[in-house]
């Protein structure tokens, strides 16, 4: 066992490894890409599937033995400064090396279908194995330094993978739009890890909070400081983790393939905030400030994300924002002191946003011979209805994740979900009708995602019909050429409607590698739960994570279990709520969907109707807040380096030009005045002097 625990730092490496092999494949042999795909493919898969059994395999020794491993390495040594690096297991650690690994191997897998006819597809690969590995160095970090060196490669890998259609502008856009967001997050984060250096001297989590409490319980340390370097370390996961206000990154995001959403939204970026905030949950419970804070950000963030994704027509947008709002969920947890609530909702939200994001992939990949490969075609859930014939299994495994989210009982988020609810109503009753709200909410935008794009009938057709001359663009930048024009070149002297009713196209299953990795992640999605639940043996209440997580380093004393009568007695309310909200999406999108029925149906109901009215624009407009960074950023900075600009040209330079122009002009008159003869220097000299006693009698 201490052997393998000497070697956990395989767990990152074997996905490094990967990466590595793939990138210097791709350098050396451009020309063999198609031969190679499978060997890198499967290369990346077997890393990453040994690591994930080198983490199982921890995990279980940690069950049978000692729970907490760690190791450190000497890295700079100096008189005043010490750093070392090395690797954390303990049970956080072990429950994120799991979660990532499992998820990661699926997604991996899955992407071999999805992106095999992708030029890119060695590319993608090699940025997929980087990404993971980066995530899995900054769960087994054990300080502040090198998780932030680990935090800094998530970004960046983030940054490459958003971006992988980069030819597409809107792709580009969105890197970069997320890696600036990224950066105020982590320049306060920077400054929030210096800042508690300055107070305790040490990067190293277990002695980190120990230190803190010292001198706060003698009176050696500022409050207001404290406080202020809690606040900016939190910066870092509000980017990461998309909270409100860093959170418009998120949407844009998914202009990276498919399979890359299902992986920040399930197990790595967006939950590297979430670890941060868990790993340091110990110090920030000792700054009431600073957890007020994160339960608020959480809380407006929750209820933000789901206020906007009610609207959004956009697949996997719609899904984006409901990402948003579930982590909005787990922050919120985290900052009252719910610490198994906010680390059970992670585990039981990855599987279950991975299955909707890949099945969102699946529903992508099926429709987009039909409608085209432009994102405002195959993702516009207006193209989409009717796919549950057509794609059954694909509907069902997509259906059981919508259930979930929802929180239905058995499904998975059902436990996390509702364990929250009860928790921020015992907190806050406030917090408590936020995070209610917000349940209804998921329930309806959940229902609504899934009616649109599986129920009714087809859409696609129509959008053909309307859009004849709107070509699909390529993701590699290429001239685009619509599928009706290489049609009408085969067979010319056809009319267009002729060819479109001649060649209607229907969605079909995706392939086996596809739906494989959908089945299987249907199954934590209906048991994971299982784990967080409270079963009575003997009068005694045995949750296995509430005890497994008594075992972290830096254990809290405030993890609060319900026995599961109890809690199925208290989750009652919500479940009402998440069903009035499910009804109201069958009342509006459960027939024959049709923009003109919902007006109808609406106008009969005066108030639904003046929601409809002014609050829907500003739902599908993401509350303005994108404008309004755009007027107050963007749109500011621009007047003001214009006028920077004009200062600059005609200030700055005016004095530099202006001293040169004189300089040239007194040179050019003076020269005439050099003739070479001693009695015209006498004469100047004789004038100057005269003149100048004139002027010194005058005064």
């Amino acid at each position: 066992m201490e052997i393998l625990f000497q070697n956990v730092w395989l767990v990152p490496l074997f996905p490094f490894l990967a990466s590595a092999l793939s990138g210097l494949f791709l350098f050396l042999s451009p020309s063999s890409i198609k031969k190679g795909r499978s060997i890198c493919s499967f290369i990346s898969i077997l890393f990453l599937t040994i690591a994930m059994l080198i983490s199982f395999y921890s995990f279980w020794q940690q069950i049978t033995g000692n729970p907490i491993h760690q190791f450190f390495w000497s890295w700079v040594t100096d008189k005043n400064v010490t750093l070392e690096i090395g690797y954390l297991v303990d049970p956080l650690a072990s429950i994120m090396l799991i979660l990532v690994t499992t998820v990661g191997v699926i997604v991996m897998i899955y992407s071999h279908s999805y992106m095999l006819h992708d030029q890119g597809y060695i590319r993608f690969f090699c940025y997929l194995s980087l990404f993971t590995a980066s995530m899995l160095g900054l769960v087994i970090s054990p300080n502040l330094i090198q998780i932030y060196i680990f935090w800094e490669l998530v970004g960046m890998c983030s940054y490459l993978l958003i971006g992988f259609w980069f030819t597409r502008p809107s792709a580009a856009n969105a890197c970069q739009k997320a890696f600036v967001t990224n950066r105020v997050g982590d320049f306060g984060l920077l400054l929030g890890i210096l800042g508690f250096y300055w107070i305790t001297g040490g990067f190293e989590f277990q002695n980190l909070s120990e230190k803190f409490f010292n001198l706060l319980g003698h009176n050696q340390i500022s409050v207001i400081f404290a406080n202020i370097c809690g606040i900016l370390l939190f910066l870092g996961p509000i980017a990461k983790s998309a909270q409100f206000p860093l959170h418009i990154w998120l949407p844009d995001a998914m202009e990276g393939p498919t399979p890359i959403s299902a992986l920040i939204h399930a197990a790595t970026m967006v939950a590297a905030g979430i670890f941060l905030v868990a790993r340091m949950l110990p110090l920030f419970e000792m700054l009431p400030l600073v957890m007020g804070i994160i339960s608020w950000v959480g809380a407006i963030t929750a209820l933000l994300g789901a206020s906007i994704a009610i609207t959004q027509k956009d697949l996997k947008k719609g899904l984006a924002y409901s990402t948003m709002s579930q982590l909005g969920y787990m922050i919120l947890a985290l900052g009252i002191g719910s610490y198994k609530a906010g680390l059970f909702h992670p585990i039981t939200h990855a599987y279950s946003k991975a299955l909707l994001f890949l099945g969102s992939g699946s529903v992508i990949h099926s429709i987009e011979p039909i409608v085209g490969y432009h994102p405002n075609k195959s993702q516009n859930m207006n193209s989409m209805g009717g796919l549950r014939k057509y794609m059954p299994i694909t509907a069902l495994t997509f259906l059981s994740g919508t259930f979930s989210l929802c929180g239905i009982p058995p499904f998975a988020c059902f436990w996390s979900k509702d364990e929250i609810l009860i928790n921020s109503w015992i907190h806050l009753p406030f917090l408590g009708l936020i995070t209610i709200s917000t349940a209804g909410l998921t329930a309806f935008y959940m229902f609504r995602i899934y009616l649109l794009t599986f129920e009714g009938d087809f859409r696609g057709h129509l959008l053909i019909n309307k859009c004849q001359n709107y070509s699909s663009i390529s993701i590699w930048g290429d001239k685009p050429v619509s599928d009706e024009s290489e049609e009408r070149k085969r067979n010319p002297g056809v009319s267009s409607n002729t060819l479109i009713t001649q060649n209607l196209l229907y969605p079909k299953e995706s392939d086996n590698i596809m739906l494989f990795s959908l089945i299987i992640l249907t199954i934590p999605t209906l048991f994971i739960g299982s784990i967080g639940v409270s079963f009575s043996q003997n009068q005694i209440n045995f949750d296995f994570l509430s005890n497994w997580l008594h075992l972290s380093i830096n254990p809290l004393n405030n993890i609060h279990s319900e026995n599961f009568i109890e809690l199925l007695q208290n989750a009652i309310p919500s479940i009402t709520i998440a069903f009035i909200g499910i009804s109201i999406a069958f009342f509006l999108y459960g027939s024959q969907f049709s923009n003109s029925e919902i007006v109808s149906k609406l106008k009969n109901f005066k108030i639904l109707h003046f929601v409809s009215k002014y609050l829907y624009n500003w739902s599908y407009h993401k509350g303005y807040i994108d404008e309004l960074y755009y007027l107050l950023f963007v749109k500011s900075l621009r007047s003001l380096i214009r006028y920077l600009v004009l200062l600059d040209q005609w200030i700055i330079d005016g004095i530099v030009n202006g001293a040169g122009i004189l300089s040239f002009f007194g040179g050019e008159s003076l020269k005439y005045t050099e003739g070479g003869r001693l009695s015209s220097y006498l004469f100047f000299l004789v004038s100057c002097m005269f003149l100048s006693l004139l002027y010194s009698y005058i005064i």
